[in-house]
């Protein structure tokens, strides 16, 4: 029997521990001597049939009941349950084809229970341990690095070296001391995996493959094919993280952060009463409003139009949202120059998002490829821009002519409030009455001397109190059984889930006899799938 407990997600990544009777626990992502850990390894058969294999042929090959791993395949009906180790054979097979890769696994995550460690057997190597983490598997065993150690190959994450590597001084591990090529490749295996988790733990497992596919062409394909799939990707990502968001390669324009936070200013975000927008150039200092240009934009719009800020890879982030992640927290090299790419993609945002949201005018206080961009957008949903300066948007000059063709219009009211209610929850709020305190961005939101928001500032995220959520009229609830809660709502206890919450949502905790409000550990799908783990980290409980 096998035991599965997972404390920390970051999309499929997950960290967590793998429980075996009569052996001890083995940490995940992992890899240990899986024939000692499963002995019916030893003894199973008609388990590596081809990924491609036909129907007819693999249902003539059902796995055997109460076996440990359980063997799944993409034309398989699911055996597993909760707390199982699942199976993949043959998985090695699928880097060679990145599209089939990517569709197999997509097939067996959505029929798979979601709380069982994933195994791949002889896959892991150092280059791919990272992307197939980043796929959902969990454990893995030592056998494609002994394999490469036979055919005389030096290992590392960046791919491998003819046996004479182990003298030129690239690794000193123990291994490479001994002059042992296969204790240095299974030794650069789990100092990967060691790093893999540490990535998951931080957040930013994304951030690695992005930086260890580069030298694969077939991991960079997988990448881009997992993209594609959005609705299956953004369900398991995290709506926020605490740290950076590295936007860093081509690949980062359809990460499931970038494309979410557009597609939420683009259909939900509802914009202040007004007909006059600006559009202004991003800043290295996030949220923006902390830099010395940005600054001296809003002295010299002096609230008379709503500032959209011109950014990639995100697109357009309206000034109310730019302490919300990723807004507030990414990082872009900057050069000066975009990409045809690039253009196209931020162009499209912002068209859709001037289809959706119609000014009177729009002011393009742009230079270089922010200034390009905004006129393919113009072109594509037919609005005119007037332009404030065409080169140093911070300049005295620029900054003037800002000024000056803002001169007439009515300031409009500052409503942060509103418009991150509107992105976070999906709903028009009336947030008259609102007063705010504190200094930006950590402030606090109140009505008649209760608080109902606060903003988190590792996120830039709205935390409603209870109080805070009758404003809200409906969504992101958690229905549980009756019970009072004595700490975080457990998977089981979950009776139903609003389907829009992901990862790291604030969510109000509904039961017969009590109410809290927390923030979501899984997105509500796994929430109703799961029999194990934490579904909502509470930190508020009220009895009824």
């Amino acid at each position: 029997m096998t035991r599965v407990n997972f404390r920390k997600r970051d999309g499929l990544g997950r960290i967590g521990t793998l429980e075996s009777d009569g052996m001890p626990p083995v940490r995940l992502p992992g890899v240990a001597e899986c024939r000692e850990l499963f002995p019916a390894l030893d003894t199973l058969a008609g388990t590596n049939l081809p990924l491609c294999a036909p129907a007819a042929i693999v249902r003539q090959f059902p796995p055997e009941n109460g076996i440990q791993p359980v063997t799944i395949h993409p034309q398989l009906d699911n055996h597993a349950v909760s707390g199982d180790c699942v199976m993949v054979a043959g998985w090695h097979t699928a880097m060679a084809n990145p599209r089939m890769y990517v569709d197999w696994l997509i097939t067996l995550k959505e029929k798979t229970p979601v709380d069982t460690a994933w195994y791949a057997p002889a896959s892991a190597l150092p280059s791919t341990v990272a992307i197939l983490c980043y796929s959902g598997f969990d454990l893995f065993d030592y056998t494609a690095v002994d394999l490469k150690s036979a055919q005389g190959r030096f290992c590392t994450p960046e791919g491998d070296f003819p046996r004479d590597a182990l003298t030129s001084g690239i690794c000193s591990c123990p291994g490479c001391t001994a002059g042992d090529v296969r204790e240095h490749n299974r030794f650069a295996l789990r100092q990967e995996l060691a790093l893999v988790t540490r990535f998951i733990g931080d957040g930013q497992l994304r951030d690695l493959v992005e930086s260890r596919c580069r030298l694969d062409a077939a991991q960079v394909a997988i990448l881009r094919h997992l993209d594609r799939h959005y609705g299956f990707m953004e369900r398991v990502q995290p709506v926020a993280r605490s740290g950076i968001m590295r936007a860093n390669s081509g690949e980062s324009l359809q990460r499931v952060e970038v494309r979410r936070f557009a597609e939420r200013v683009i259909e939900r975000y509802i914009p202040p009463k007004t007909d006059v927008a600006v559009l202004l150039p991003c800043s290295a200092k996030k949220p923006y409003s902390l830099s010395q240009s940005h600054r001296k934009f809003q002295q010299a719009v002096g609230g008379r139009a709503h500032e959209l800020i011109v950014t990639s890879p995100l697109g357009l982030v309206p000034r109310e949202l730019e302490t919300v992640y990723p807004a507030g927290h990414y990082d872009v090299p900057v050069t000066g120059y975009w990409d045809a790419e690039e253009c196209a993609v931020i162009a499209d945002i912002l068209a859709r998002y001037f289809r959706n949201h119609t000014y009177r005018r729009v002011i393009a206080h742009l230079e270089g490829g922010a200034l390009k961009v905004a006129q393919m957008a113009a072109d594509q949903c037919g609005i005119a821009l007037e332009y404030s300066c065409t080169e140093h948007p911070t300049g005295t000059i620029a900054l003037n002519m800002l000024d000056a063709v803002l001169a007439g219009e009515r300031k409009i009211k500052d409503d942060r409030l509103h418009g991150m209610i509107s992105y976070q929850f999906n709903c028009d709020v009336d947030t008259r009455g609102t007063t705010l305190r504190g200094h930006f961005p950590e402030v606090f939101y109140s009505r008649n001397n209760i608080q109902l928001f606060s903003i988190d500032t590792t996120t830039g995220m709205l935390r409603p109190t209870l109080d805070g959520w009758k404003v809200l009229p409906e969504g992101y609830r958690v229905h549980i059984d009756d019970f009072i809660p004595e700490g975080d709502i457990l998977a089981p206890g979950v009776v139903s889930a609003d389907p829009a919450i992901r990862d790291g949502d604030e969510v109000l905790v509904v039961g017969a006899r009590a109410l809290g409000t927390g923030r979501a550990a899984l997105p509500a799908d796994e929430m109703l799938r799961s029999h194990r783990g934490v579904a909502v980290r509470v930190r508020k409980i009220k009895r009824l």
